[in-house]
């Protein structure tokens, strides 16, 4: 059911994913291959703004930092697995692979490999500062029609 707080918490998140996406971008080669990326990104922020943030407004302000916080890292993390997933495709249409398990064991090293290359202090700060405030925005948005 759609509510308020689910809508503003899909903006907050999905605004929130395209920052990030764009900030993690400069870290990769010359030459990489973004696709889709800053969209599935902005879709995945959309569903975990709807799905977590928006059920979990309207207990207080420490519970919508907590929420902003969790949020903002379970959609890093979906992103992330979701990336993974990909560039293990990518690789196996290539032939790296010998079999469907060896594949699907790699997507966590690649994962590992892509936090690796896109840490940062500007990226991981504006995860968390972008993470309360949006949590921080729905809790008020919340509070303003209830």
């Amino acid at each position: 059911m759609p509510s308020t707080s689910k809508v503003s918490g899909s903006l907050c998140l999905c605004a929130l994913a395209y920052i990030l996406s764009e900030l993690a971008k400069p870290q990769f080669i010359e030459d990489f291959n973004f696709g889709n990326f800053t969209y599935v990104s902005m879709l995945v922020g959309v569903i975990v703004g709807w799905v977590i943030m928006g059920k979990r407004a309207g207990f207080g302000l420490v519970s919508a930092v907590n929420n902003g916080v969790t949020s903002t890292f379970s959609m890093v993390l979906v992103v992330i697995f979701i990336q993974s997933a990909n560039e293990m495709i990518r690789l196996s249409m290539r032939g790296r692979f010998d079999g469907l398990f060896e594949a699907l064991l790699e997507i966590i090293p690649i994962g590992i490999d892509f936090v690796v290359k896109v840490s940062s202090t500007a990226l991981w700060g504006t995860a968390l500062i972008g993470g309360i405030v949006a949590g921080l925005i729905v809790e008020a948005i919340w509070h303003r029609v209830h």
